[in-house]
């Protein structure tokens, strides 16, 4: 049998894929709630690789800097700010301070306004995306639904700056307003309103993930002492926009099931509004449609 000769014993992993064991159990201590995903994926990010070839950077290729983006997720500085770059459904999207990150749950609400559109059998159906953010939901609504025309609207001159980013080249058309008097051109002819809007209360700031608390912009994240300050204005807005018929899909937090179907009221011109579980299997959208006359 081969001995190896002064030293430690080689690692049959490799130098790599050793740095990223112990990156993982690091993070995991930081409290950090995806450990070994964030470390493979910034390993991956440092050496210019995909995930699944981390086993392919040889032993002299390690980058030292990998822990300084260690550090900087230890610190709960979000994943996507290091990296520079979010995915969601089938989009690589640019993002960074300013803007908020999307989250996977909302591709739930995506896919439900996909279908829903898709079953109004409209040729080219017309969407406004409110408070669009980083365009997540705006750029996966044009890229899956082909024909469609994709109005986003967006306040923050801050995120603005990364949706615009995202949106070259696309299809979507980018406004820059307040989501409660937005696109008054476009009244009374919409297919699908579609929000991610603010939802926090902000009794509940301290409980908010450090990610999400000291980096996406309050503006995204806050909107008054029951969060729904915001859904409110944005269901007047929907309400003028669609046409008869037409539906909003508005997303919220898993503690207000029940609370905003609420707001989508019979009285206030509305049918069939309803609540749906995320990928949990938690309350996190809600959809209405706007009543025939």
């Amino acid at each position: 049998m081969q001995q190896h000769l002064g030293g430690r014993p080689p690692n049959p992993r490799g130098v790599l894929l050793a740095e990223v064991a112990q990156a993982t159990q690091r993070l995991a201590d930081a409290g950090v709630p995806s450990p070994r995903n964030d470390a493979e994926e910034l390993a991956a990010f440092v050496h210019g690789v995909k995930r699944g070839e981390l086993h392919s950077v040889k032993d002299a290729d390690f980058d030292a800097r990998y822990w300084e983006t260690i550090a900087r997720r230890e610190a709960r500085e979000p994943l996507q700010h290091i990296t520079g770059r979010a995915y969601f459904r089938y989009l690589e999207l640019q993002v960074g301070p300013g803007v908020f990150v999307p989250r996977p749950e909302t591709e739930s609400v995506v896919g439900w306004a996909i279908d829903a559109v898709r079953a109004m059998d409209v040729v080219e159906p017309l969407i406004v995306d409110l408070c669009t953010g980083s365009g997540a939901i705006a750029l996966a609504l044009a890229q899956e639904v082909p024909r469609s025309r994709v109005h986003a609207v967006e306040l923050s001159e801050d995120a603005l700056k990364w949706t615009r980013k995202n949106v070259e080249g696309s299809r979507v058309k980018l406004s820059q307003g307040d989501a409660r008097d937005a696109l008054p051109e476009l009244d009374g002819q919409v297919d699908l309103v579609v929000s991610n809007p603010p939802y926090i209360p902000l009794t509940e700031w301290e409980y908010v993930a450090p990610e999400a608390r000291d980096h996406d912009p309050e503006l995204a994240l806050f909107s008054g002492e029951d969060g729904l300050d915001l859904i409110r204005g944005i269901e007047r807005t929907a309400h003028r926009l669609l046409r008869p018929g037409g539906v909003v899909v508005i997303e919220h937090a898993d503690t207000q099931g029940g609370q905003v179907p609420w707001i989508f009221t019979e009285e206030r011109g509305w049918a069939d509004a309803a609540d749906h579980p995320d990928l949990n299997n938690r309350p996190r959208f809600a959809t209405a449609r706007k009543a025939m006359p």
